[in-house]
């Protein structure tokens, strides 16, 4: 699932809308049927709890002059800390590649990006999650919309750095870090099972008119999240799960 971003950039009548589509299961009834090529939402359990694995392996492979920042990753890594049960620990490895050249891209041509360079997959009791920060922007963007990332299967994720890149230079966006950190958490948290997708809701806050996003303003799952004055005012803040969110990934053995 895409982050919605609505980022107000105090400039007169101008804004961008981060859009999200519902093309991010369209690959996976076609996928080889292995354990880490499933429908989104389908791992939710097992990257929660220990039941099945008792750690964590992160592969984040960038295009080069595309990676991460430092503090997205610090971020990204007290975020998973603070949800999943991982007694064995959460190792994060990050790679650089050339360029595929396929920009702007399709969820396809991502998952065939996944299947060339993806090394690292489930084995014994670790589980792993692939993470490609691409050099480009999604198919269908526009002007007024874009999209920042995509979990498309059960442990694969794509952001599209180039369009946080683009955001973060805008005046008044937030800093880089920032808007990277709240699309990994995001995006994850979609592989988590959010919001009643894979894992059960117990209480009834999801977006009816956006489905697997959260009702509750400010959650870090809301469809709609304003980096507007308000939110520029107390600095980068990252935007937080609320507590029905929680309660859902504890049911469903996370912290």
């Amino acid at each position: 699932m895409q982050l919605i971003k609505f980022l107000s950039y105090l400039l007169i009548a101008s804004f961008i809308l981060i859009g999200c589509s519902d093309d991010d299961n369209s690959i996976a009834n076609s996928v080889l049927q292995a354990s880490n090529r499933q429908p989104l939402g389908s791992s939710a359990n097992d990257l929660l709890s220990d039941t099945n694995y008792n750690s964590l392996t992160i592969e984040i492979v960038a295009v080069q002059g595309f990676e991460p920042t430092r503090g997205a990753i610090e971020g990204f890594r007290d975020f998973l800390q603070d949800r999943l049960f991982k007694p064995n620990g959460i190792t994060i490895t990050q790679r650089s590649i050339p360029s595929s050249g396929k920009a702007p891209f399709a969820i396809e041509e991502i998952a065939e990006i996944e299947n060339t360079n993806r090394t690292l997959f489930n084995k014994e009791d670790d589980i792993t999650v692939y993470i490609y920060f691409a050099d480009g922007h999604r198919e269908g963007d526009t002007s007024e919309q874009v999209t920042l990332g995509s979990a498309y299967l059960n442990t694969s994720i794509v952001i599209y750095k180039e369009t946080l890149l683009q955001l973060s230079i805008r005046t008044g966006s937030p800093a880089l870090s920032a808007i990277e950190t709240a699309t990994l958490n995001h995006e994850f948290a979609h592989l988590m099972g959010l919001v009643n997708l894979g894992t059960p809701l117990q209480s009834q806050h999801e977006d009816s008119e956006e489905h697997n996003h959260c009702n509750v303003s400010g959650c870090l799952m809301e469809s709609a999240i304003k980096f507007g004055m308000g939110m520029m005012s107390i600095g980068d803040m990252i935007p937080q799960l609320d507590q029905q969110c929680i309660a859902d990934l504890r049911a469903n053995g996370g912290k």
